[in-house]
């Protein structure tokens, strides 16, 4: 249980960090140029990672960096920026919402993790608070925002579940950071026929871009995929739920907006989404013992088991 605790309060890092993402990149990072943003935010992440882990891709992991970066960065990052153009950040979230109930169905599919009944409502509580929590009804909704957050949220939900199918082949930071890389480079180019030049930063980008690097980058997707190593995807999923929360508590602490009745309504949903989805530590420690007696009783017998007795050597016979 204690194991179990600590992985998810590592993999908590990663939602809270991507909530205060969106703080800084409407704040001072330029709006106009979402793909250089994006490569921006993902090749140097990926090479501060290297430097800290200096380990190359060998054999499959050439072609699975280029799938798992080209899903869980490259794609994910250009979609979320595009969305992040065309919708309000409330129905974006809520699209993304949806990952801990798509993630639970692919981890099925790809990893036998059949979908448990706490953890399928903790995600249904959990949507609903965010709904509850972001949906006013007064946002207007435009189709293409719409399928390109369905499209990123799709798209990283699988590369999560090849991630954690994959992950256990190589290092947690050494795998970032081929994804991370992987994925800038699949944008650089990208970004060059689109947008043209890349953007002067001023002191305040630059300084936004270096603390979406470092730590809603590499520090966040670090955390995220060690989560994913150690916890089923489904509790994964749930805490990523924490992303929607940060935002509008941000919003409330440093944008001083007021947090109503409604929104802490959906806080507490949110959260108890997420603690309702919690896997149950103990089970596999307590059913152990229970075997390892039976084993013991159905050995004991044998042990306690005397030696079959050797008969004496059989005296000469006298002479007649």
């Amino acid at each position: 249980m204690e194991a179990t605790l600590r992985w998810t309060l590592i993999t908590a890092i990663a939602p809270v960090a991507w909530g205060t993402n969106y703080f800084v990149t409407h704040a001072v990072l330029p709006a106009d140029h979402p793909l250089y943003g994006a490569a921006i935010r993902a090749l140097p992440a990926g090479l501060l990672l290297l430097a800290v882990r200096r380990e190359r891709p060998r054999g499959a992991w050439w072609w699975k960096s280029l799938v798992l970066g080209a899903l869980n960065m490259g794609g994910f990052f250009a979609l979320i920026y595009v969305a992040a153009q065309l919708l309000p950040t409330s129905t974006a979230s809520t699209v993304m919402a949806t990952s801990p109930l798509v993630m639970m169905l692919i981890a099925w599919a790809l990893l036998a993790e059949r979908p448990r009944l706490l953890p399928l409502a903790g995600a249904a509580v959990g949507l609903g608070g965010v709904c509850l929590m972001l949906l006013t009804g007064t946002a207007s909704i435009d189709l293409r925002g719409v399928l390109a957050s369905v499209a990123a949220m799709l798209m990283s939900s699988l590369g999560y579940v090849l991630v954690k199918r994959w992950g256990a082949e190589v290092d947690v930071l050494a795998s970032t950071a081929w994804q991370l890389i992987a994925g800038g480079l699949l944008l650089l180019p990208l970004a060059a026929l689109v947008e043209g030049a890349p953007p002067a930063l001023d002191v305040p980008a630059a300084l936004g871009f270096g603390y979406v690097t470092v730590v809603a980058t590499a520090l966040a997707f670090a955390a995220w995929f060690a989560g994913l190593r150690h916890l089923p995807a489904a509790t994964v999923g749930l805490v990523g739920l924490l992303n929607p929360v940060t935002g509008v508590l941000l919003g409330t602490v440093i944008a001083g907006e007021s947090l109503t009745l409604r929104q802490l309504c959906g806080l507490a949903l949110v959260l108890a989404g997420i603690l309702l989805g919690r896997p149950v530590g103990g089970r596999k420690a307590r059913s152990a013992p229970a075997a390892g007696e039976a084993s013991g009783r159905a050995a004991a017998p044998r042990a306690a088991r005397p030696p079959t007795p050797v008969p004496p050597p059989a005296s000469p016979r006298s002479p007649k």
